[in-house]
């Protein structure tokens, strides 16, 4: 059981690509002071959390009463990425410092963080896990695996301070170069499986 629960942790951890939320944290919070990111580190990591577990527990079900698709959902997270691609790429991006709450969630979470891979594999593996044992272990690896993606946006301000403002502005920009792939990719894919 202890290796089940390390091999889930560990996979979840890297499908929530931590790395890449850090980079995209860093950008987003960049006119916000310390306590303001630690602030949104924790409702990131809280509403990472929430969601992944949600999805887990209860997503096929949640898909079925709102009647979304896979697909629909690629679609639609493609497209509310690539707004942050472009605002990323041509610094145009200036976050609302009086509301913290809509960044955490929307785009840090959803669908940065929990995007349509994520999901998907959220709820062929909560469908796949019957026993109640296993399903107790799962959940609770995705639980931590989503607190630990929490506790390194919580260290993104020492980790900015390392970077200094050149190096975090060479890594916006190739976030926002990523993120626009990355985007075009959840729409194509979204589109193909629409059409077959």
């Amino acid at each position: 059981m202890i290796n089940f629960f390390i091999a889930t942790l560990i996979k979840i951890f890297f499908l929530l690509t931590p790395f890449f939320v850090l980079s995209m944290y860093l950008l987003k919070t960049r006119a916000f002071d310390v306590s303001k990111k630690h602030s949104i580190a924790l409702k990131t990591g809280t509403a990472i959390m929430i969601t992944t577990l949600t999805l887990f527990f209860f997503g096929n079900y949640v898909f079925e009463v709102l009647g979304i698709t896979l697909p629909a959902f690629q679609i639609g997270a493609g497209a509310l990425l690539f707004l942050s691609a472009v605002a990323a790429v041509y610094g145009t991006d200036q976050p609302d410092t009086t509301d913290t709450q809509d960044i955490a969630v929307v785009p840090l979470t959803l669908p940065v963080t929990v995007g349509p891979g994520t999901t998907g594999t959220l709820l062929v593996m909560g469908a796949q896990i019957t026993d109640t044992t296993e399903k107790l272990i799962a959940s609770i690896a995705v639980a931590s695996a989503s607190l630990l993606v929490g506790f390194l946006l919580y260290t993104g301000v020492t980790i900015e301070k390392i970077l200094g403002p050149k190096g975090l502005n060479i890594l916006s920009k190739l976030t926002g170069l990523v993120l626009a792939a990355l985007s075009a990719q959840m729409i194509f894919t979204g589109i193909r499986s629409f059409l077959t």
